[in-house]
Formats: C-alpha cells, structure tokens, sequence
C-alpha cells in the first residue's frame, strides 16, 4: 500500500493550488456579492457570471473534468468521446482524491473545474449506463459544463435512510414510462441551466427489495414537473444551486429513457456512490484543513487574559488534536480510494462506509473549534467558517446517515470476526 503521490498527481495538485491562489480565494468576495446583487435584482436563482468567467480560465489552462477515472467505461485514453466532448483526466480515485482535497477549500470552488456533485456522478452514470443517445444528449454538454444536472431519489413521506422505501412510481406504458412522486433536498435543482434529473423510483413493487427500484433519466423541463422551493441548511439556501422539493405528477418520457434496464437502480446507485464520497470526504478534509489555518492564525492575533489565544492550553490541545484528526481522515480516505482503484467499490465497501462516518465528524469538530477560537465573529459571515460548519453538518446525512454506515461497519466486522473464529 502505497500513499505517495504520483507525479502527476503532484504536478496537478500545484497547477491546482496555483489556479485557486490566482482565480478562486481572490474571487471569493465577488462570488457572495454578485448573488447578493442577484437578489436585489429579483433574480437570486440566476447563475453566477463569476463561475462561467472562471471556468472558462479552469477549462483552457487542462483543469477540466479531473474526477473522471480511467476505468470508466467508454473513457478513452485520449480524453475524448466519439463526438467533440472532453472526457476528462482519466486519473484513478486515488490521483484525484488530493486534487478533490484542494478544492474543497471553497465550497464552490468545484464547479470552476466542472468537478461539483451532482453532476460528477451523474456524469459517471451517463459513461458507465447511458447509451450513446444518452450520451450525446447529456452526457457531452455536463463534460463541457454547459448544463447542470440533480440527482432525484430522496423523498419526504418515507425514512429514505432505507432506500427501498422509495414510493415513487415509474410505469411503463407502452412506448414511454409514467412518473410520479415527489422529492426533497434535490441539490442542483434550483439551477436554471439544471437541464436533467435522474429519477429514483419503484418499477415493480411486487419484485424483491432490491429489485423494485430503476432510474431513469428525465428532462428538468418535461411537463408535469414543479419545483416547489429551495430548502434551507441553518438559514442558507445555497442559491443558485439550491436543495429543492419536487413533485412529477404524470410526467412522460420516453421508455429509452431507462438506465440500463427496469429494476436495476440499486446497481447503478452502488456504482454510482463510491466514487462520490471519496470526493465528498476529500472536500471536507480541504475546508477542516482551511478552518485550521484560519483557527491558527486567528488564535495567534487575539490577545486574551494576558497572552495570545493561541498560548492557552486549550487552544493548543484543540490544534493539535486538529491536526491528528485531519490527517487520520486523510490516510483512511486514500486507502479507500486505493482499494477502490486496486480491486473495485464492492471489495472497499468497509472503507467507503468509514470515511463516511470519519470525514464529516471530523470536519464538524474542527470547524467548531475554529469557530470558537473566533468568538462571535465565528457565527457571522465574515468569516467562511458558520457555512462551512453546514455543509460538513448535512454530509452526516447526504450519501446515506452516520447510522446506516456504522451499522454497515458493524455488519462486516462481525461477519469477519465470525469466520475467523
């Protein structure tokens, strides 16, 4: 097992740093100001000028589609499709989980290098199940970061922890399938460039558990679709990007919409979701690493009861502890994303369902502390730590609860402490 960055990955990650150190920190303040003009205007859910003005920067300096491994079906060893789309860097998880790392230092930063959820999995989706109509229709314009993309599963009326609740239906009926059902916390659905969700619904309730679900692909502006409103975490509501509720009452689309055939989509979601938490654990450990620094240099230029905050006691054994943490995140992290690459999802399947429970924990406590070193200021957005606290706070939930994946954790150690009795 091997944790040394390849020099490719190495080069990239300072061409990486470089670009946010030139483009994306000096443009934080611009970013929050042009929404803020946005929603003076009446037009808060209009997309950023900002982040097309920086993509255009990420995509002709070779930043582009990082996120996309090498085994992805379809990918070709020259980043190109059949058509005129770029398909990526090809690197495998564990090149890419440090790039992912760097960009998680600004929660948005990731759109800047067309690697943001949801769209890095749908885009997985589409190369791995899609078939070549899918992929020209969609899969081309998210790689050129034209269109946006959601990722519609999660539902309000059931415990969706437990994905075979999902009661939503999708019926077919003769040429086309019938859709119907209503969804909640549907990142990216508050776009106006979201051009496709991926649905999440029952096609045989009657089959067994795992075996009622399918996905299918349906166009965001198919009629019968509402957007009833963004959802807010703590107060913000992430526009334009926005977590919304749904409903699809009597939506139509075509029966070649189906993703690679009628009770599959828990396939497809295992597939799918792998590859998605390595790159949302990295990002976490990027912003805990941020809110160190910053809780460090914080604590370094307030002077309280006579010394500097960063000489009490406290402070110093909330620093330290910091660091243990982050870098423990860190080397768990990169051993899922090296198994992931050396033997598949199924075999890291302990691995991605640790980091899950050990990234967003770790990243809550540390941005806590930063917090606190910060006093009130810590509460206020004047400093990116109360944001960054709600984003590592609803990754507790996204992508499956901390109680599923103990339970998942505590499943397979019994099972091999059981066989090795």
């Amino acid at each position: 097992m091997d944790f040394d960055y390849s020099p490719r990955t190495r080069e990239l990650q300072a061409r990486v740093a470089d670009f946010m150190a030139r483009h994306v920190y000096p443009a934080e303040p611009a970013y929050f100001a042009e929404i803020e003009a946005n929603s003076k205007a009446g037009r808060r859910w209009t997309h950023l000028r900002l982040i097309d003005e920086l993509k255009a920067k990420a995509r002709a300096e070779g930043l582009w589609n990082l996120f996309l491994p090498q085994s992805a079906e379809g990918a070709r060893a020259d980043g190109r499709t059949d058509s005129s789309g770029e398909y990526g860097a090809g690197l495998s998880n564990q090149e890419y989980a440090p790039l992912a790392e760097i960009m998680g230092r600004v929660p948005w930063a990731s759109e800047v290098f067309n690697c943001s959820a949801p769209d890095t999995g749908n885009m997985e989706t589409l190369v791995r199940y899609g078939s070549a109509e899918h992929k020209q229709r969609w899969l081309e314009p998210l790689l050129r970061g034209e269109i946006r993309s959601a990722f519609a599963m999660t539902e309000p009326a059931v415990a969706s922890s437990d994905a075979t609740n999902i009661a939503s239906r999708i019926e077919r009926q003769g040429d086309e399938y019938l859709i119907n059902g209503r969804k909640w916390w549907i990142s990216g659905a508050g776009d106006p460039r979201c051009a496709v969700y991926i649905f999440m619904g029952k096609t045989d309730p009657e089959a067994p558990r795992h075996s009622q679900q399918s996905m299918i692909l349906v166009p965001a502006d198919a009629k019968g679709i509402t957007v009833h409103r963004p959802l807010t975490v703590f107060g913000y509501d992430d526009a334009p990007h926005g977590h919304c509720e749904i409903s699809f009452e009597n939506v139509r689309v075509p029966a070649s919409n189906i993703l690679l055939g009628e009770g599959r989509g828990f396939e497809i979601a295992q597939g799918r979701l792998g590859p998605g938490r390595i790159h949302h654990c990295m990002r976490l450990i990027g912003l805990a690493e941020r809110a160190l620094e910053l809780m460090c240099k914080r604590a370094s230029a307030r002077v309280a009861f006579g010394r500097s905050v960063a000489e009490q006691g406290v402070t110093r054994e909330r620093i330290a502890e910091a660091r243990c943490r982050i870098d423990m995140a860190r080397l768990l992290t990169l051993k899922a994303a090296w198994m992931m690459d050396v033997a598949g999802n199924k075999a890291a399947k302990a691995e991605i369902a640790m980091i899950k429970v050990v990234a967003p924990n770790m990243a809550c406590q540390v941005i806590d502390w930063a917090m606190q070193v910060h006093g009130g200021g810590g509460m206020s957005d004047d400093f990116p730590l109360a944001y960054a606290y709600t984003i590592a706070r609803t990754l507790r939930y996204a992508d499956g609860p901390d109680e599923v994946h103990r339970n998942a954790i505590a499943k397979l150690e019994l099972g091999r402490q059981t066989a090795a009795a």
